[in-house]
């Protein structure tokens, strides 16, 4: 379950970093979840969140642990990368962080 979580994370960044810019999101659903976002990524740079995903795909035993060392579950971690993912620079930091520290 938790390799398919960040595999799925992972891809949702790749598919993200391609999608156009000019994206927008729309309704009440994104805006609640937006405030959670908001609290985890603030607390987490770009290069941390890519840090922290390469941990977890070396040790995926230790997922839970790792997430919640930085106030972090699946959900909130995944819900980061997305976050991340929506501006360009702040989606390049985070792979290039993750490459380096795989």
């Amino acid at each position: 379950m938790r390799k398919s979580v960040i595999s799925t994370a992972a891809l949702a960044l790749l598919l993200m970093v391609g999608c156009n810019k000019n994206q927008q999101t729309t309704g009440t659903e994104p805006a609640k979840s937006s405030a959670a976002v908001s609290a985890s990524s603030s607390s987490m740079s770009p290069e941390e969140l890519g840090t922290l995903g390469a941990q977890i795909k070396k040790e995926p035993s230790q997922a839970d642990r790792l997430l919640s060392q930085h106030g972090l579950d699946e959900k909130s971690f995944a819900a980061a990368i997305r976050k991340v993912s929506e501006k360009p620079d702040d989606a390049k930091r985070y792979a290039a962080a993750y490459k380096r520290a795989s």
